[in-house]
């Protein structure tokens, strides 16, 4: 660490030069390039929270590493855009390697909490808590090759899919048309209304409610970066939609963040049949994978080609700040994590949430 200077600054406070040096070393990095880690990213959240840093490392000239964060009270720290961002980490040259803890007293921080830190980030290394699967689709040979896949590997699921495609095309009042990029703001206005009443219906908390998520997604619609860009995919009848997906996407990935439809069509699987159009026209947009996230759901798994890892956890700096964190955080945590392991309390829980929910409906 001696070797090098580290410099803490605003995202917006990043020099041209800077942000060409970060996307060089995700370049280098040769993993998948996940928009979520761009510096565009990054900058989009600093716009809505101003609590956003970048951690800087420097060898003479030349910026050699980035660390974006947000800096809570009493030093406590989080990934950028933490709980909706679906890749973290830092931007290392490679063999840069300065310890997690070295990281933290850089950055004036207790501790750095995660929930979805990138695969391959050795200076964090051990300490995850916990890991999880970020399914994905492959399709870098082409969507022809994709489906023949899926012929085999989901036969069942792809065909139904297809005849509910083909049946709402034969019922459908209108025709029935795929945007892949939609740049209408009042579709994603609908998306995140669909969106909402989602989140209610099934008792989660929306996060729509929270008006830096609402700002921050429509910004990004209307980012247009080598790295990280906002896309809107719609499925229309006529000229209604039926289902949305907003996502971003770099010149190789699309990563799949906010899907939805209209419950009314729910006997067409709009949403399956969206994902399967976004899937070809991201190969023709010469993507070469969508990610899907991490999470559990049966549509995941029957449009999957492999998996990604991720992980959540903390670095922390000892100290009491740090400890009155972990008490705080760590019970729910384990909690959580419990239900997780154990698919049918998993699914009762589920229920229970729903039946919540219904109950807050009829109020």
């Amino acid at each position: 660490m001696s070797a090098f200077r580290v410099r803490i600054v605003r995202p917006g406070e990043l020099s041209g030069r800077e942000i060409e040096a970060w996307r060089e070393l995700r370049a280098k990095a040769g993993g998948p390039a996940n928009p979520f880690m761009e510096p565009e990213f990054t900058q989009a959240v600093a716009a809505v929270r101003p609590c956003s840093r970048v951690a800087v490392w420097e060898e003479g000239d030349e910026p050699v590493g980035f660390f974006p964060f947000e800096k809570g009270p009493w030093g406590l720290g989080r990934a950028v855009g933490f709980g909706v961002s679906d890749s973290q980490g830092a931007v290392l040259r490679p063999g840069l390697r300065p310890g997690a803890r070295a990281v933290l007293r850089a950055c004036g921080l207790a501790m750095w909490e995660f929930d979805n830190l990138e695969d391959g980030q050795p200076v964090f290394e051990g300490a995850a808590t916990e890991s999880f699967a970020s399914p994905v689709i492959d399709v870098g040979e082409g969507y022809e090759a994709y489906e023949a896949l899926l012929r085999v590997q989901s036969p069942k699921f792809l065909r139904t899919t297809l005849a509910k495609e083909r049946k709402l095309g034969r019922q459908a009042d209108g025709e029935v048309r795929f945007v892949f990029d939609e740049r209408d703001p009042a579709a994603l206005r609908t998306l995140m209304e669909w969106k909402s009443a989602q989140y209610r219906r099934t008792g989660r908390g929306d996060r729509f409610a929270k008006e830096w998520i609402t700002t921050l997604v429509r910004r990004l619609h209307e980012q247009r970066t080598p790295g990280c860009s906002g896309v809107l995919s719609v499925l229309y009848v006529g000229e209604r939609p039926i289902a949305a997906h907003f996502g971003l996407r770099s010149a190789t990935v699309l990563s799949c963040w906010f899907p939805s439809y209209d419950p009314e069509f729910a006997k067409y699987s709009p949403g399956l049949v969206l994902h399967l159009r976004m899937a070809e026209a991201a190969a023709a947009a010469g993507i070469g994978m969508l990610d899907l996230g991490r999470g559990d759901a049966e549509y995941k798994d029957a449009l999957k080609t492999g998996e990604l890892t991720v992980s959540e956890g903390a670095v922390f700096v000892p100290g009491a700040r740090a400890a009155l964190h972990w008490l705080r955080r760590e019970p729910a945590r384990r909690a959580h994590s419990f239900v997780r392991s154990r698919p049918a309390l998993a699914a009762r829980a589920r229920t229970a949430l729903n039946g919540i929910a219904r109950l807050r409906g009829n109020r």
